[in-house]
C-alpha cells in the first residue's frame, strides 16, 4: 500500500507545482519565487491632519538560496479589478527597507539573500471614505543579471484591515506641546521593530514623546543641565480613558538631561524610566513613560477615571530630557506589544516643527476632532 500512495502524493505534488507556475516572457514556465510575504500585524485605519492612512509591516523572506532583489512593492484591492492603491519603487522602496542585522550600504538593502529578510515599512494614504477592507501585498523581484535576468511577482495573502481604535482625552494640559518623533513614516518610533519573548513588535508604531515649547519654540530657559529648567519638568499626566491600573514603575531616580547621561543601565526593565500602563478597555493598554520619582498617583488594581492625574512628568530611563512618552498598545507590555492608532477627541493644532524645536510656525489651523497628532505637530491642549 505504500508505492501507490507514494505515487499518488507525487502526482498531486507535480500537479500543485504545474498550477503554481509562473509563464515567463520566453513563453517558458517556472516556479514562483520562493518567498514568504507576512503582515505581522494587521493595520488599523488611522486619521490625521491630512486624511486617513494605514501603517503596517511587510516582511519578506527569501527561502531560497540565490539572493533577490526587490524591486516594486504594491498594495491592491482584492476585488476583481485588482486595482492597485499604493505603489513604492526605486527610491521611495529603498527609504522603505530595512533588513535586520543589516549593516552594509544602504542601497544594497533591496538584495534579500537566501534565508535573509527584509521589512518593508508601509505608509499608505487612503481615502476617508473608501477605505479597503482588505488587500494584497504584491511584490516584484529580480534574480540574476544581463541575459539571465529573471523578473517573477508574487502576491501575498488577504490582509484584512481594522476599523476604529479608541477615542481617547489628552495625556496632558495646555501648551503648547511638541509632538517629536510622533507618527511619521520614517520616525524612530515607527521603525522601532524589538523583538522581546521571541517575537519581534512594534510597541511604538504610534507614539509621540511630547515636549513643552515657550513661544519661541524652546524647551527650556536658564540651565541646560537641570531638569527644573524644563517647561515639560512637573506637568500633571493624565489618564486618558477610564481604566485599571495594570503596571507601575517608580523609584528610577531622574537623568541629568543630555544625549548621552543615564541615571542607570538601560534595560527592558529601566527603559521607559517610571511608567504607568493602564487598561483602558477594548483591547487597548496606554503607556506613561520616564515619569519623575516618587510622582506616581497610582497603584496597580487602581480604577482611575478619564482626566486623573497619574504621574507628573519627569526624565527617567531612555530619555534625553523632561517629556511624557505616550503610546498605546494591544498588550500590557511596553515594548513587547503592538502600537495602535488612537484619536484624541479634541486638540488645537497650532503650529507644525520641521524638526524637534525648529523650523516653527505657529500658523494653526486650529481645533481638530477625533484624529492622531502627526509627528512634530504643536498642539495646545483643553
Amino acid at each position: 500500500m505504500i508505492a501507490p500512495r507514494y505515487a499518488a502524493a507525487r502526482l498531486a505534488l507535480a500537479g500543485l507545482v504545474a498550477s503554481a507556475s509562473a509563464v515567463t516572457a520566453r513563453g517558458q514556465a517556472q516556479l514562483p519565487p520562493p518567498l514568504e510575504l507576512r503582515v505581522p500585524k494587521a493595520p488599523t485605519v488611522a486619521h490625521g491632519v491630512d486624511g486617513a492612512f494605514l501603517a503596517y509591516e511587510l516582511h519578506v523572506t527569501n527561502f531560497g538560496a540565490q539572493p533577490l532583489t526587490l524591486r516594486a512593492v504594491e498594495v491592491v484591492s482584492t476585488d476583481p479589478a485588482h486595482r492597485v492603491l499604493y505603489s513604492a519603487t526605486d527610491s521611495t522602496l529603498l527609504q522603505g527597507i530595512a533588513r535586520p542585522g543589516f549593516t552594509g550600504a544602504a542601497a544594497e538593502r533591496s538584495k534579500i539573500g537566501g534565508g535573509m529578510r527584509g521589512v518593508v515599512y508601509m505608509w499608505i494614504p487612503v481615502d476617508t471614505n473608501r477605505v479597503p477592507v482588505s488587500f494584497r501585498n504584491r511584490v516584484r523581484v529580480e534574480q540574476g543579471t544581463g541575459d539571465s535576468l529573471r523578473v517573477q511577482e508574487l502576491e501575498g495573502p488577504v490582509v484584512t484591515t481594522v476599523r476604529g481604535g479608541p477615542v481617547i482625552g489628552p495625556p496632558l494640559r495646555g501648551g503648547p506641546w511638541l509632538a517629536a518623533n510622533g507618527p511619521n513614516a520614517r520616525s524612530g518610533h515607527r521603525r522601532a521593530l524589538i523583538p522581546t519573548g521571541g517575537v519581534p513588535t512594534i510597541a511604538q508604531r504610534f507614539a509621540i514623546d511630547w515636549v513643552k515649547l515657550n513661544d519661541s519654540s524652546t524647551t527650556f530657559s536658564g540651565d541646560r543641565l537641570k531638569n527644573e529648567s524644563y517647561y515639560a519638568e512637573g506637568n500633571d499626566a493624565l489618564a486618558v480613558a477610564d481604566g485599571r491600573v495594570v503596571e507601575v514603575k517608580d523609584s528610577i531616580p531622574e537623568n541629568v538631561p543630555g544625549v548621552n547621561s543615564r541615571a542607570v543601565p538601560i534595560t527592558l526593565e529601566t527603559v521607559g524610566g517610571n511608567h504607568v500602563v493602564i487598561d483602558i478597555g477594548g483591547g487597548y493598554y496606554a503607556f506613561y513613560a520616564h515619569l519623575k520619582p516618587g510622582s506616581l498617583r497610582v497603584k496597580v488594581g487602581d480604577r482611575v477615571r478619564r482626566g486623573q492625574v497619574v504621574g507628573l512628568v519627569g526624565n527617567t530611563g531612555n530619555s534625553t530630557e523632561p517629556h511624557l512618552h505616550f503610546h498605546v498598545a494591544d498588550a500590557i507590555s511596553p515594548l513587547g506589544s503592538e502600537g495602535v492608532p488612537y484619536r484624541l477627541d479634541r486638540f488645537e493644532l497650532v503650529g507644525r516643527c520641521t524638526s524637534f524645536g525648529a523650523g516653527c510656525t505657529r500658523d494653526g489651523p486650529g481645533p481638530r476632532r477625533n484624529e492622531i497628532p502627526m509627528g512634530n505637530a504643536v498642539v495646545r491642549f483643553p
